[in-house]
């Protein structure tokens, strides 16, 4: 019977105090660890976005009804699995990143996307510009820099679509309950990572 790995088991733990030193053996303990810690992604995930809730920062809707309603609309409007969950997560950073949401979602998110959706989730900070950086003394054109990206609509389009129009307080989306299949599916196969090839 195989023994269950304990955090605070002394026998569970690499035995080096600087990395010089390390072995195979001790990096197979800290791969064991990290195999496991990693599915758990998709639940930390879920308790991240709850800290959104009733979080308004003056909005009509809270972060976590706009992160809904985008993700529902994406949805509704048969958007693939990994889209949807984009749409969801998009504003993830806004927590953490107050002065660059967009670039800690991307970060989050990119194992897991496309080289599309990852431009999207990226970017869509600047492209959400142009529906108030005018109000803010700000140029709401940043966007036209990357007017010949070859993602550049289907950026516009997510922030048209499912993102400028999603603060609606009569607007009935679906609960979190209901993406969390969705998030699981996506956030436990990594398209990509430097560590995706270890065994």
């Amino acid at each position: 019977m195989s023994k269950t790995i304990e955090p605070n088991d002394h026998q569970s733990r690499a035995k080096f105090t600087a990395m010089t030193e390390g072995t195979a053996e001790d990096w197979q303990i800290i791969g064991n660890h990290f195999r496991e810690f990693s599915k758990d992604l998709p639940s930390r995930i879920v308790d991240h976005l709850k800290l959104l809730d009733g979080d308004f920062g003056g909005f009509p809707v809270d972060r976590l009804q706009h992160s809904l309603q985008s993700a529902t609309l994406a949805h509704r409007d048969g958007k693939d699995e990994e889209y949807v969950v984009m749409a969801l997560l998009h504003d993830i950073g806004d927590t953490l990143g107050s002065y660059n949401h967009a670039d800690l979602a991307a970060t989050i998110l990119q194992p897991f996307l496309s080289e599309e959706n990852y431009w999207i989730v990226k970017h869509h900070g600047i492209f959400q510009g142009y529906y108030f950086f005018h109000h803010i003394g700000l140029d709401r054109d940043q966007r036209d820099q990357f007017k010949d990206h070859p993602y550049y609509d289907a950026c516009a389009e997510f922030c048209e679509k499912y993102d400028q129009n999603a603060f609606n307080p009569d607007f009935e989306a679906e609960n979190l309950e209901f993406f969390e299949p969705m998030i699981r599916n996506v956030m436990t196969r990594p398209k990509r990572s430097l560590y995706k090839a270890a065994k």
